[in-house]
């Protein structure tokens, strides 16, 4: 009995310790956001040195015969710190891993999981992606973060790929692995555990942040959207950005893409030249979110670009 008593006492200590790691800035802590669901969530800012690179969200589920988890940040110290993490709420195994897009801030992570021999999951063009381009996407880590914060850190392609939507049965909880056609990258994923309602939206959701335009599809982005948020989640899980429990989240990357793609139209229509319309189309509603200074002009380049080739 004692010593049963000992391990007990064991046990919540180091769960203690890990979560005490966590909260020092290895990882976020894990917030339950619904029964077995956990979030992490990242500042949401530009990735820089003071932040390590923390800025995008992921999380896991945890079922009665293992975890199964939702992206892995941006570096294998991360993925690492993250599987502390995950001890720290459960002794049960890491079943799985899903990759919802191709993200740098999201992907390399697995690499810690795929050397414990956890099978990795994602779409097909977002495995493709990560195969053909997350090498360069690396190196610019490397550069922004330095060698230390991402030793270890390498390309990892998933080795398990699905087409479309799909139910699958993992750790002992039936997910849904919702595809809704290309929207803010050829290959998005989104994963709703079906007993709670709680969804992991990936690259589809950004709240209080501009979303980086990089492989998009506006009209099937907002196709996506509207199919989601008809779903009527209880819980959302942005890519980056605070947690949605209403449709806010949903309205908010909406809004910021349908006026984007409205403004740089009409500023390509009056002949407005390309550097202009950069300084020029501006979204006031929005000029207090993260990243509008960096991100507003780059994404106004890529639409415009779009439209000069058409």
């Amino acid at each position: 009995m004692r010593a049963l008593q000992r391990l007990l006492l064991l046990t919540m200590l180091l769960a203690c310790a890990a979560l005490a790691r966590a909260a020092a800035g290895d990882v976020p802590v894990p917030q339950q956001i619904a029964p077995g669901v956990y979030a992490m969530l990242g500042d949401a800012d530009a990735v820089a040195p003071a932040n390590r690179g923390i800025v995008a969200n992921n999380g896991f589920i945890v079922g009665k015969s293992g975890v199964t988890v939702v992206d892995t940040g941006s570096s294998y110290r991360y993925g690492r710190a993250m599987i502390e993490a995950i001890r720290a709420v459960t002794p049960l195994p890491v079943e799985l891993v899903v990759i919802t897009h191709q993200a740098p801030e999201f992907v390399f992570g697995a690499s810690a999981f795929r050397d414990r021999g956890v099978p990795i999951l994602a779409h097909r063009r977002a495995a493709e992606l990560i195969r053909e381009r997350c090498a360069i996407c690396l190196k610019n880590l490397q550069r922004t973060l330095g060698d230390e914060e991402m030793s270890g850190s390498r390309v990892t392609v998933p080795d398990r790929t699905v087409d479309a939507s799909t139910r699958i049965e993992s750790g002992g909880r039936e997910l849904q692995l919702l595809h809704f056609g290309p929207a803010s990258t050829p290959g998005d994923l989104a994963v709703l555990d079906t007993a709670t309602g709680a969804v992991f939206a990936g690259g589809l959701v950004n709240v209080g942040r501009i979303p980086e335009l990089r492989n998009e599809q506006i009209p099937g982005w907002l196709a996506a959207l509207d199919q989601l948020r008809a779903m009527e989640p209880r819980v959302v899980v942005p890519g980056f950005g605070p947690l949605v429990k209403d449709g806010d989240g949903f309205r908010q990357t909406a809004t910021y893409l349908r006026e984007l793609d409205t403004a740089v139209r009409r500023a390509y229509a009056n002949g407005t030249g390309l550097t202009d319309a950069m300084h020029t189309v501006q979204l006031k509603d929005f000029r207090h979110y993260q990243l509008y200074a960096i991100a507003q002009p780059q994404n106004v380049q890529r639409l415009y670009l779009q439209l000069e080739k058409q």
